[in-house]
């Protein structure tokens, strides 16, 4: 659980997607291609509703993708709620890292909490 409640929802669509149009929720879109469209998603059960979502190795990549977007702060602390789940991957971590781009931005960050 954040710390920071979102003003927005946010979701993911293709580069070429028209963007839903909403009046309540209001949306946050990103936009993605190829890899980083697809990778790290993980399918969910909710109330009997398929829930497709990315996993936190790949949200948190994604989260150091748009840093300026969305602020350090969040980013920072998505990083260490994600380094304090029993299942923290960095391995699984670092591959979206690469997808991403933001190896070189992240890894800083990993070796002062590591």
């Amino acid at each position: 659980m954040m710390t920071q409640t979102p003003r927005t929802v946010s979701i993911t669509l293709k580069e070429v997607a028209e963007t839903p149009r909403l009046d309540h929720p209001p949306l946050t879109v990103y936009r993605f291609s190829g890899d980083s469209l697809v990778a790290g998603i993980e399918a969910h059960e909710m109330d009997g509703v398929t829930v497709r979502v990315y996993n936190p190795e790949k949200t948190l990549a994604d989260c150091f993708k748009f840093r300026n977007k969305i602020g350090m702060d969040i980013v920072l602390e998505a990083l260490k709620r994600c380094r304090a789940r029993k299942d923290f991957n960095v391995a699984k971590l670092l591959k979206y890292a690469r997808i991403c781009r933001v190896e070189k931005v992240m890894k800083p960050h990993l070796e002062a909490i590591l």
